[in-house]
């Protein structure tokens, strides 16, 4: 199997970026990821002020896929995520949606188990998820901690073992890289930081043509999810909105109208993160409710 080291990363999504490895459509590889503060933060006595902010949210890639063509769509299923057996979460003065009651800054280095992160003595369930994942953007380059239309920094809680990410090519081959691992993290990223781990990803990834899809799109086994990134909550959730709408009359044949009161019934509006420089919403339809109809 083909594999990316977790010395060739990227800061910047760009168009300019030399790819790192070249596969077709339908293969898997093997990413290997530093973790966001590539490697900087080992004892609770490493603390954000001395973390060198340029070499924060490092991407493994980017991965040249043969076949994508501008305009395709870019399947990414999340095989296997394997993390490291200690990992950090940090807070800091201004740092957060609890930014203003936050005196000092403080690291505290949690052990990992195989099916839990302790922390301060808690056990809190393994929630191995991606918190980079994307493709080239259009345009100008987008620094990996900024999520957008390309993916990016999502930190999406969806975004584990088992999840399908559609992602769009803006530029031929995509150039895909992902990074940022967390062992557990909730909805909203509140504090600014998961349990932040290095790893390795095993990803299949897969170029489809006329695919239809408001990207970036999500699948798990039990739900869809449409993934919106502005600068605030307000926007990033009317367009995540929006766009589940469009995938509704598509698959479904509803009118703008039905779509949207179905979502007023069936559909949940969540947040992915709250903290980066563009706030990431989400909006979840059950596959199950889908195939319901008589």
């Amino acid at each position: 199997m083909k594999r990316i080291c977790r010395e060739q990363v990227i800061f910047e999504m760009n168009q300019t970026n030399r790819p790192v490895l070249t596969v077709e459509s339908g293969e898997t590889v093997i990413f290997e990821t530093q973790d966001c503060f590539s490697g900087e933060v080992q004892t609770s006595q490493d603390t954000v002020s001395g973390i060198n902010f340029a070499k924060v949210n490092p991407a493994t890639g980017p991965l040249f896929i043969h076949g994508a063509q501008v305009g395709d769509t870019l399947k990414v299923t999340i095989n296997k995520i394997d993390i490291a057996k200690t990992g950090a979460v940090v807070t800091a003065p201004g740092l957060g949606l609890l930014a203003k009651g936050i005196e000092q800054e403080e690291t505290i280095i949690s052990q990992i188990t195989e099916e839990r992160t302790d922390y301060l003595g808690f056990s809190i369930p393994l929630t191995k998820m991606i918190g980079v994942i994307g493709t080239a953007p259009l345009g100008e380059g987008i620094n990996t901690g900024t999520p957008h239309d390309h993916g990016g920094n999502l930190d999406t809680t969806l975004l584990t073992e088992g999840t399908s990410i559609y992602l769009p090519v803006n530029v031929e081959g995509a150039l895909l890289a992902l990074g940022d691992l967390h062992s557990s993290m909730g909805d909203g990223e509140i504090m600014g930081s998961g349990l932040e781990v290095a790893g390795e990803v095993e990803v299949q990834v897969e170029v489809l043509k006329n695919a239809k899809l408001p990207l970036p799109f999500v699948e798990t086994a039990e739900l869809y999810a449409t993934l919106a990134s502005r600068e605030t909550m307000e926007e990033a959730s009317e367009l995540a909105l929006n766009q589940m709408v469009q995938f509704l009359q598509e698959k479904v044949g509803f009118t703008f109208n039905q779509a949207g009161m179905f979502l007023s019934l069936a559909g949940n509006l969540k947040v992915s993160q709250s903290v980066n420089p563009n706030k990431t919403m989400r909006v979840e339809v059950k596959k199950e409710v889908l195939a319901s109809k008589k």
